[in-house]
């Protein structure tokens, strides 16, 4: 396709700014570590909630979420929606303990919560494990949605695309720090969310769709629409499995239950605990509830305009075989755009896969930094070498990503690796603040268990079962094994953990032996210890969850017509909202 000069000028003049706020932020990102990684533990909400939004809206989500509904309708994407549960836990319960934490990245808190020599090696090991390995597969879905966003728009070849999309990120990423990532963020989401509504609105009125009632109508569309799934086995697939399983045995970036990764970094940057808190919970409503039609709307109109791959390989003959697939739809669509927009929603893909990218690779290379170099190679470093060893860890995932990106198809073959290789760890990562006897052992031992049972199902067994039968195998195995060697391994140190439960201040339910040895050697006072806030935030989580469901049916509803369950929707939304304006605060 040939840009107009128009869309060119817009494109750079937004490569421009993002340079230029890199800039502005470097002087004060080289002072420190804390600065670099953490913006000084000084940032407000609305900037880290939105940042957070930003990250998540990568270049291959719109390209994941058409792929599902393209293959499964709407509904499917309960995949992800499912992740709202773990987020409102993170929001109400988790958020303020980390926050409190005040470690540089979430791996330190495993000295701070373990003790002994596999405390230290589950630190290391998760940083390479977490920081590289997983960090470098997330970022390669990424780099493979604008493989094909570059091959169906731009014409140019996966590396051409790598080479231009990655340069500019890696420069304004080693130059600013996390706050130039915020504040790039901040730009470059309110970019996207224009150039996504816009596009949405001119692809649903094309010609070829016909408006919004006669692409509700159209024979390829209307067996697409259901929120909830109809039929048993796609019931229990789509819905059940993610509801009352996935959100809390699986550990998806992003989606962490108990919180962590980037997420738990944005908390950890956060003025105090407030701010902490209302910076997740925006993140989930924005995430969850703004943010997806524009994606399922264009994805309901592809199935019109390219009913099958035949269709889209017909339109677009330069695309390779090895990288067609339902999600190039999404690409496929934008190039319906008139000239001037399509610059500018361009720019907007490119600003979504730079926020992403640049923020796993700030989070990666502080584990590079804080948690191996500083860690286990030179206790004694200085800030200066600290900040060294994150712009130098910055440009090699950045590489590593790219060459892992020209060996996947499709966004949602890595979205089904990625859930696997973390399945059957979440629980853990939701107890371990709760109850005292987990280990640095039970999260090793969790964390081997899932890989190899991911590994299992994807190469000598793969196909062999489905992918709900694959996550429960994966979760019972995993967290038989964790909960096992818990019990079989000794607890850690009562010292350290009394001092993480005065620290962290966490509830005292799975914590009364700790507490009672505490108080009677005098560590902590009767007055110190937390407990009746429990069913309060476990009454804002479920509030939140019904809030922000609510929202997002009521808009799918409305672009439906069905004017009785948006007003139930509507209903329902409203109650969720006067709950928790009754009892946020309280207590």
């Amino acid at each position: 396709m040939n840009l107009s000069q128009l869309d060119w000028i817009i494109i750079g003049a937004f490569f421009v700014v993002s340079l230029l706020i890199g800039l502005y932020a470097a002087s004060r990102a080289g002072k420190d570590s804390s600065e670099f990684f953490l913006s000084g533990r000084n940032m407000p909400w609305w900037l880290l909630g939105v940042s957070m939004v930003a990250t998540t809206f990568s270049a291959d989500t719109p390209n994941l979420v058409t792929d599902i509904v393209r293959k499964d309708g709407v509904s499917g994407n309960w995949v992800w929606w499912a992740f709202l549960v773990t987020g409102m836990l993170t929001v109400f319960i988790y958020a303020k303990l980390w926050r409190r934490s005040g470690v540089v990245t979430d791996l330190e808190f495993n000295e701070l919560r373990y003790s002994g020599v596999e405390a230290s090696f589950l630190r290391g090991f998760r940083a390479i494990y977490l920081g590289v390995i997983f960090n470098i597969l997330v970022m390669a879905t990424v780099c493979l949605a604008g493989i094909k966003i570059g091959g169906v728009l731009l014409g140019i070849s996966p590396v051409q695309t790598l080479l231009l999309a990655s340069i500019v990120t890696v420069v304004y990423s080693v130059l600013g720090g996390l706050r130039g990532i915020l504040l790039t963020d901040f730009f470059q989401f309110i970019l996207a969310m224009i150039g996504t509504i816009w596009a949405a609105v001119i692809i649903v009125n094309l010609p070829e769709v016909g408006g919004l009632s006669e692409l509700i109508s159209h024979p390829n569309v209307s067996d697409k629409l259901d929120l909830i799934p109809r039929d048993a086995d796609s019931l229990i697939a789509l819905l059940v499995i993610p509801l009352a399983v996935q959100w809390w045995a699986a550990y998806y970036p992003g989606a962490e239950p108990g919180g962590g990764g980037y997420i738990a970094q944005r908390m950890l940057s956060a003025k105090d605990e407030k701010n902490a808190v209302a910076a997740t919970l925006f993140f989930n409503i924005a995430h969850y509830a703004l943010r997806p039609w524009p994606w399922i709307l264009i994805a309901l109109a592809s199935l019109v305009i390219f009913p099958d791959l035949t269709s889209i390989q017909a339109s677009f003959p330069g695309v390779g075989d090895d990288i067609l697939g339902h999600d190039l739809a999404y690409p496929a669509m934008l190039s319906y755009l008139p000239r001037g927009l399509l610059g500018l929603v361009i720019a907007s893909l490119i600003a979504a896969f730079m926020s992403t990218i640049s923020t796993h690779l700030n989070w990666g290379s502080s584990y590079m930094a804080n948690d191996v170099y500083r860690r286990f190679v030179d206790p004694e470093c200085s800030e200066k070498d600290m900040v060294r060893v994150g712009r130098i860890s910055t440009v090699l995932m950045m590489i590593g990503a790219a060459v892992v990106a020209l060996y996947l198809k499709n966004a949602k073959q890595a979205f089904d690796i990625i859930v696997l290789l973390g399945a059957g760890t979440g629980l853990l990562y939701i107890l371990r603040w709760f109850w005292w006897r987990i280990n640095a052992y039970s999260e090793i031992s969790a964390m081997i268990a899932s890989f190899v049972m991911a590994m299992l199902f994807k190469f000598p067994l793969q196909g062999k079962l489905s992918g709900g039968s694959e996550l429960l195998i994966c979760v019972a195995v995993t967290t038989a094994v964790w909960v096992l060697v818990t019990f079989m391994t000794r607890p850690t140190d009562q010292l350290v953990l009394q001092r993480f439960y005065r620290k962290i201040r966490p509830h005292a339910v799975g914590w009364k032996p700790v507490v009672n040895k505490a108080i009677a050697d005098g560590l902590i006072t009767e007055d110190e210890v937390t407990q009746g806030q429990l069913p309060r935030e476990l009454l804002l989580m479920f509030a939140g969850i019904f809030l922000v469901y609510s929202a997002l049916f009521s808009v799918g509803y409305l672009i439906y017509g069905d004017w009785l369950k948006f007003g139930i929707g509507l209903a329902i939304f409203l109650a969720s909202l006067l709950v928790m304006r009754k009892n946020w605060g309280t207590g």
